[in-house]
């Protein structure tokens, strides 16, 4: 297949282009705005491919969007290009409209023109994937409740928000334009690649310099951990094996207090990484809990039955071996960071761009 995604330099759209590149023969145009959380460097090690080629384009871009469809004639769109982080949200929700709504609009005019061109054989094969959000459905207060694919929707936070209203657009050109899509919900993600201003990858860097690991509230807020890898796996499950129509929650069976997360870092570090910064006798030491963010949602919990039952996808990694493998390459990559928190790695958006 010849698939383009979206917001392949981002976090999950970087883990999923390495998997494609990777472990699969399919064609790959990335397609990505290069915001701040667009990072080339995530794409090193694939980047030399013959079936790879990217192409640095705003999705709200149309005309540009078009013209990019017409020449790699793509026989699916991997739609994962969004503004993500909700703190950025409540301080700025403006970008969080204009990608993730006005964009994911445009997006799907210029695939539903491009798309009503093709013969009719292709036509029947083509696919459109949009990948969403758990945070759609706002939160959990019963311990045993868990999302489904009929939770309604009640998103708390201007991110969430966007990404509802992105949801209910692909499920409209679907049902009144007959563009065959497919929408999934994943939980949190981590792993390696992960933006340094997300909690995981945060509080290990912020531990490794001796910096205060900030915690929301008391740390009681419930999240359900997605390795980015198994993520990557089943989003291919669903894009050539999904029901068209259909949402598919994709989660990792792994609820944790957001306190647990950081205890869980803090005890890892204290094994790979002994040698502290000066003065410090535990990584726990450094954690302090400042004031909630407004808004905040106390529990996510995904039901993810179905992409098993149907497509027969499960996790491979549990919480703790996928924490592991992320606090070990973290370690291991920490020119990486640096680049990250120095902005050097921006210096790539400028060359792509010229």
């Amino acid at each position: 297949m010849r698939i383009l995604v979206s917001g392949g330099a981002g976090f999950i759209g970087s883990a999923l282009i390495r998997y494609l590149l990777s472990d699969t023969e399919h064609e790959v145009l990335n397609l990505d705005k290069l915001t701040y959380a667009g990072n080339l460097e995530s794409l090193a090690s694939v980047e030399s491919s013959p079936r790879y080629s990217f192409l640095q384009a705003d999705i709200a871009d149309q005309a540009k969007v078009s013209r990019a469809l017409a020449a790699f004639e793509p026989d699916a769109i991997m739609h994962l290009a969004a503004e993500s982080h909700v703190d950025r949200s409540i301080d700025g929700p403006s970008a969080f409209i204009q990608t993730n709504v006005v964009g994911t609009y445009a997006l799907l005019e210029a695939t539903r023109a491009y798309w009503s061109k093709l013969p009719n054989a292709r036509q029947q094969a083509f696919r459109f994937h949009h990948i969403s959000t758990d945070e759609v459905y706002g939160d959990l207060h019963d311990v045993d409740e868990l999302f489904t694919e009929n939770t309604p929707y009640a998103p708390s936070s201007p991110y969430s928000a966007s990404k509802a209203a992105s949801d209910h657009l692909v499920r409209a050109w679907h049902r009144t334009y007959g563009l065959p899509a497919l929408l999934t919900n994943c939980s949190n993600n981590y792993g390696p690649f992960h933006f340094p201003e997300k909690l995981i990858p945060l509080v290990i860097l912020n531990a490794l310099e001796g910096k205060l690991l900030p915690v929301y509230g008391d740390g009681s807020q419930i999240r359900d951990w997605l390795f980015v890898e198994d993520h990557a796996r089943a989003l291919l499950k669903v894009v050539t094996e999904g029901r068209v129509g259909e949402t598919y929650n994709i989660g990792g069976h792994n609820e944790q207090k957001n306190i647990e997360v950081v205890r869980a870092i803090c005890a890892l570090l204290e094994e790979l990484a002994p040698n502290k910064p000066a003065g410090l006798a535990r990584y726990e030491d450094l954690i302090t809990f400042v004031k909630d963010r407004p808004g905040h949602d106390q529990r996510y919990a995904i039901d993810a039955s179905k992409i098993q039952r149907e497509l027969g996808w499960v996790p491979k990694e549990t919480f703790t071996s996928g924490l592991r493998k992320t606090v070990q390459w973290y370690l291991d990559n920490l020119d990486w960071c640096r680049h990250v928190q120095d902005g050097s790695y921006q210096r790539e958006r400028l060359g792509a761009s010229a």
